[in-house]
C-alpha cells in the first residue's frame, strides 16, 4: 500500500512539473510570436526610453537611425508618426529639442519624407561607426561624444553614400542626448570644433 502511495505522489509530481513546463514554454512561444508580428514602427514606439534608454552614444545614434529608416521607408499612420517623433525627441538634448518643437519637427519629417519619395530616393541601409571610433571630449565640464553614421541611398538604379556626424552630450542623468548633427564628406575627420 505504501508503494502505491509513493507511485501516485511521484506521478502527480511529474504531471505537475510537466504541466508547469508546458505552460512556461507555451507563454514564451506566444511572447516570441507577438514580438515577430510587431512592425518596426511598433517596436520603436513601444520602447520605454524612460526605463531603457540606450547606454552609449553609439546606441543612441543606432536607435535614431532606426527612426529615420521608418520615416523614409515605412508607411505609417499619423498616430504612428506621432509615436516615432516622440521617441526621436526623447533622444534630443534639451537645446536641440527646444529648437525643434514637436509640431515643427513632425512637419519637417513629413516634408522630407515626401520630398524623398517624390524624387524616388529610398534609404537602403544605415550604419554607425565602431565603438572604438567614437570620439569623446569634455567641454565646459560636459562630456561630449562624436559619432559618425553613414547612409546608403538608392535613387532609381544608382546608389550613393552620405555621412553625418552626430554630437551628443551627456545629461545630468548620464544619458547621451543628440545635441546636433551635420553632413560631412567621406574622408573628413570627426573632431571637436
Amino acid at each position: 500500500m505504501k508503494k502505491i502511495g509513493i507511485v501516485i505522489i511521484a506521478i502527480v509530481l511529474i504531471a505537475g512539473i510537466s504541466g508547469t513546463f508546458y505552460m512556461v514554454n507555451s507563454n514564451s512561444q506566444k511572447k516570441v510570436q507577438k514580438e515577430k508580428t510587431l512592425t518596426e514602427i511598433q517596436k520603436i514606439t513601444s520602447k520605454d526610453l524612460d526605463k531603457n534608454y540606450p547606454q552609449t552614444p553609439r546606441e543612441v545614434v543606432k536607435l535614431y537611425n532606426k527612426i529615420l529608416s521608418c520615416y523614409y521607408k515605412e508607411n505609417y499612420t499619423d498616430k504612428e508618426l506621432d509615436g516615432l517623433v516622440d521617441q526621436a525627441l526623447k533622444l534630443f538634448d534639451d537645446e536641440l529639442a527646444a529648437n525643434n518643437p514637436k509640431d515643427t519637427y513632425k512637419q519637417s519629417v513629413k516634408d522630407d519624407a515626401k520630398n524623398y519619395s517624390d524624387q524616388g530616393i529610398t534609404m537602403a541601409q544605415t550604419d554607425v561607426c565602431d565603438s572604438n571610433d567614437v570620439k569623446y571630449i569634455t567641454d565646459n565640464g560636459k562630456k561630449i561624444a562624436y559619432v559618425r553614421a553613414s547612409y546608403f541611398m538608392k535613387e532609381g538604379n544608382s546608389y550613393s553614400k552620405t555621412y553625418q556626424d552626430y554630437v551628443l552630450r551627456q545629461d545630468e542623468k548620464g544619458c547621451w542626448k543628440i545635441l546636433t548633427f551635420y553632413k560631412v564628406e567621406a574622408g573628413a575627420d570627426t573632431e571637436a570644433e
